[in-house]
């Protein structure tokens, strides 16, 4: 009896992960004008972007609203371990809550991500995305470069929800 109450014990701690709530996202994001180019300022190395033959640089993503709701993704880097190579990944996401600030993003499907929007500037100039585990996370800008003050910005956005924004590498243009 008591080898399985210990189990079922360590089976509720289990499911209840570890005890921080995840990140608060923006209050709504207009995917309309979310919509079109972004360039990648800075991420948390990851192993889709940096893995044991890729290191992406000049990563861009471009999103498009689609009639049926859903949201086209195309990523696009360069990869400085093979000559600057294209390397191009197509997928889409949907809105997985009202505010369209929590998406779910896949890219092969039927496995989903989630890629939710954690700051955004009121014009739409810098955005950002981050993942609920706090294991993911992206600085993207309108345009290659980054002023310093909505940099600053952007990164205490970050470091609020929880983020560890040392983490963070500068994506080589």
């Amino acid at each position: 009896m008591r080898r399985l109450l210990l189990l079922a014990a360590l089976s509720l701690a289990a499911c209840a992960g570890n005890g921080i709530p995840p990140p608060d996202t923006v209050a709504r994001v207009d995917l309309a004008r979310y919509a079109g180019r972004w360039y990648e300022i800075a991420r948390f190395p990851n192993s889709f972007q940096d893995g044991r033959q890729r290191r992406c640089v000049g990563v861009t993503v471009d999103y498009e609203r689609e009639l049926d709701g859903t949201v086209s993704v195309v990523n696009r880097c360069r990869n400085a371990m093979d000559d600057g190579r294209e390397i191009v990944a197509r997928g889409w996401a949907r809105a997985s809550d009202g505010t369209n600030a929590k998406l779910r993003v896949t890219f092969f499907w039927p496995f989903f991500g989630d890629y939710w929007v954690i700051a955004l500037d009121p014009q739409y100039r810098w955005a950002v995305v981050g993942t609920p585990d706090r294991e993911n996370l992206w600085i993207l800008a309108r345009r290659p470069e980054m002023g310093a003050g909505a940099y600053s910005a952007a990164i205490g956005m970050a470091r609020a929800e929880g983020f560890i924004t040392a983490n963070l590498v500068p994506t080589v243009p």
